[in-house]
């Protein structure tokens, strides 16, 4: 898409314990400490706010074209398999006009899985 403005939503499941919503905002704010023009917001399927729909909506409002959706997910359950592809096409229908990019879940990431691995060799050295 010429002229796209692209935007990244991190999806995650949500919590009533704001605590929980700390790793998830870290995450966009370490991406917004190397590239302070990215159009970065967070995301949550339930018991938190914003949902996606709200947080797209704020992401149009700067202008984005082009939104990528990655989701903060180890296991890819019934929310990453079902409701949130099921969210992501609401969406492409309601702005045909915006490029949706559902990504792979973070959890099905060889990176991640290595950085986990060598997370728990360390806590196995003496």
């Amino acid at each position: 898409m010429s002229g796209a403005k692209p935007a990244l939503v991190l999806f995650a499941h949500g919590s009533r314990d704001p605590l929980w919503h700390q790793p998830i905002q870290a995450v966009a704010q370490a991406i917004l400490a190397t590239n302070p023009n990215a159009l970065v917001d967070c995301a949550y399927l339930e018991l938190s706010e914003p949902d996606l729909p709200t947080t797209v909506n704020r992401l149009l409002a700067q202008g984005a074209t082009d939104i990528s959706i990655l989701p903060l997910f180890l296991g890819v359950g019934k929310h990453a398999r079902e409701d949130l592809p099921k969210l992501v096409d609401a969406l492409r229908a309601q702005f045909p006009q915006v490029a949706f990019t559902l990504k792979t879940a973070v959890g099905e990431d060889a990176r991640l899985i290595t950085l986990l691995a060598n997370m728990g060799r360390e806590t196995l050295s003496p």
